[in-house]
């Protein structure tokens, strides 16, 4: 592995569960990877695999507003608070309905939770070239 190689993490952050996806930016192709239950567990995948950058989605109204979730933003200032890490926002209107979708149509084995996070993290990198 290069020694530049950067690895991201996508998470889709729900109040049952947090998806996570996976991604580097050699391939810049993100993964879906799996689930986990609570902050805790999150904190165990960016250690063990020596994650870079977190893309979080964050949660908007359809007009684009903010979602006022406080239960979303305890989570982040946990987050926050445990990680010395960069982490990205973005946008993550419409993820969980296009996995539900893309799930159905390919008879996906990962969840919803797992796409919609390699959604959020593939338009992340997209964007970053």
């Amino acid at each position: 592995m290069s020694k530049n190689l950067k690895k991201y993490l996508g998470v889709d952050w729900g109040e049952k569960r947090i998806g996570l996806a996976t991604g580097d930016s050699e391939t810049r192709l993100a993964l879906p990877f799996k689930v986990v239950n609570n902050l805790n567990e999150l904190l165990k995948v960016i250690e063990d695999d020596e994650i870079d950058y977190l893309v979080l989605g964050y949660p908007r109204k359809m007009n684009g507003d903010k979602a006022n979730n406080p239960k979303w933003q305890a989570f982040v200032a946990q987050l926050e608070k445990q990680v010395d890490l960069p982490i990205v926002f973005l946008d993550e209107r419409l993820s969980s309905l296009a996995a539900d979708a893309l799930a159905k149509k390919n008879k996906a084995k990962a969840g919803r939770d797992e796409i919609a996070a390699a959604l959020i993290l593939q338009n992340y990198l997209d964007g970053a070239r």
